[in-house]
């Protein structure tokens, strides 16, 4: 008697490999999601998503005092009120006005211009990492959102430099050919804004809590850019190590404030803008802008994971 012997199973298929898995999702036509594209064609990615750019900080604006009575009023009413609050502890108090002429149209300017730096970059800071979901959801250039917080806020700079110039010639400012040179000053001041807000975006997004620090950091960069006094004065009376000097004098804050004092303010216009002014504004643009650009594409593929 013979017994039958069961036949050999067959051969199970390899698995697929990294590479028959990428020929198949090529021949369907699949790509990665958050794949970092090269940088020019991303860069046509964004320009092609302006329109939701603008939309959402459009959208971001008319949400932010929806629920306050005076609504939209508070973009004005915020820095009058920290302004009236600076005037008082600095120029009343601690005598900050003393050798500074026309230091109310001064201290304003100041306040309304930092007022938009360190808005945009403490806004770009949590861009990301506050839109999880968004960023999860949806593939998109994730620079769309850092870059959406400074248009909103250079939307509601615009608006407050009118209540600016209303409060300019009440204040016995006289308009002449200076003022357009706060135009240029605006679009360099906006471009290294949204540089700063995206290198500030990507940081953000992998430790959240540099967003609690940002406060602190932003309070000590106000302070040494002379909002609320000359920085040429302390230059001129005081004695101090010639990096801090140097520091003051290129500090890019302080050259946008400058920059627009000189091109809004009688007194000032009565000096010459020092030679070097115009050319640091244009470095800090351009340094701030191209480099935070590029800094934030390539943690393209990094955001929402984790």
């Amino acid at each position: 008697m013979t017994t039958a012997t069961a036949p050999a199973p067959a051969s199970l298929p390899a698995p697929p490999t990294s590479a028959d898995r990428a020929a198949l999702a090529a021949a369907h036509g699949l790509t990665l999601s958050g794949a970092r594209p090269p940088l020019t064609r991303y860069a046509a990615q964004l320009w092609g998503r302006r329109h939701f750019v603008t939309a959402y900080a459009s959208a971001r604006m008319q949400a932010q005092y929806s629920t306050a009575k005076l609504g939209q009023v508070w973009h004005l009413v915020t820095p009058l009120l920290n302004a009236a609050v600076y005037y008082f502890i600095f120029g009343l108090v601690m005598h900050a006005s003393h050798g500074v002429p026309d230091y109310l149209p001064f201290l304003i300017t100041g306040v309304f211009v930092w007022d938009f730096i360190g808005s945009s970059i403490n806004a770009g800071t949590r861009s990301v990492h506050s839109n999880l979901g968004l960023v999860r959801a949806l593939h998109f250039p994730r620079a769309s959102l850092p870059l959406s917080t400074v248009v909103q806020l250079f939307q509601q700079l615009l608006v407050t430099m009118g209540a600016l110039v209303i409060l300019l010639l009440a204040f016995g400012q006289t308009p002449g050919p200076s003022w357009l040179l706060a135009v240029p000053t605006l679009l360099l001041m906006a471009v290294f804004a949204a540089g700063c807000a995206m290198v500030m975006a990507r940081i953000g997004s992998k430790s959240p809590d540099v967003s609690q620090l940002m406060p602190f950091v932003l309070r000590t960069w106000m302070y040494s850019s002379g909002v609320m006094w000359s920085i040429d004065q302390i230059l001129t009376t005081d004695q101090l190590p010639h990096w801090v000097s140097m520091a003051l004098k290129l500090n890019p804050a302080a050259v946008y404030i400058d920059l627009m004092r000189f091109a809004l303010i009688d007194s000032f216009q009565a000096h010459s803008l020092p030679h070097h002014a115009w050319p640091i504004a244009l470095g800090w643009a351009l340094l701030a802008g191209v480099g935070g650009f590029v800094y934030f594409w390539k943690a393209e593929e990094e955001y929402g994971r984790g």
